[in-house]
């Protein structure tokens, strides 16, 4: 009678490989992913402004991970679509634009959902702090000339769940 005797350690060995193999795999996927692949989901988010109420399809960055990356690295941010970051409880921001590469508006706004400012047509990939110039809750930002094309100022009102409204 003849044994065969396999070792633990190429049972163990080949294991770990494969383990190996499907953390390359998805560590692959993730940085190969496009940005915002793995963005929050879409909410709907509104402005009323002297002109009208204007509608927006927002993701909203509740994390600090989420919130650092932001709209970084993406080369386009259609019309009626920006991004929401969550700033809870209300604080002072300061934004930046590194990694950047369209051109935003930046609408600061109040707990409330008030809007404080707006910080138009920012500077692509630029590391120049932008300031909320006063405590904000949140901070919406779209394509760069939103806010004048829609008429959107400082005081206009924001309806939206994390302003408690809507």
């Amino acid at each position: 009678m003849t044994f065969r005797f396999r070792s633990l350690s190429g049972v163990f060995g080949r294991r770990r490989s494969m383990a190996w193999m499907a953390a390359l795999a998805w560590l692959g996927s993730v940085l190969l992913a496009p940005s915002g692949a793995a963005a929050a989901d879409r909410e709907s988010l509104e402005i009323i402004t002297g002109a009208g109420v204007q509608v927006f399809s927002v993701e909203v960055m509740r994390t600090d991970e989420e919130r650092a990356r932001g709209l970084m690295f993406r080369k386009s941010l259609p019309d009626g679509q920006g991004m929401l970051f969550d700033f809870n409880p209300e604080q002072m921001v300061s934004m930046w634009m590194k990694n950047t590469l369209i051109p935003l508006d930046m609408i600061f706004i109040q707990s409330d959902g008030r809007i404080l400012r707006i910080a138009e047509n920012t500077q692509v990939q630029s590391e120049k702090i932008i300031s909320s110039g006063g405590p904000v809750r949140g901070v919406l930002e779209v394509i760069a000339g939103t806010a004048k094309k829609l008429g959107i100022r400082p005081g206009d009102k924001v309806a939206h769940p994390l302003f408690g409204g809507k």
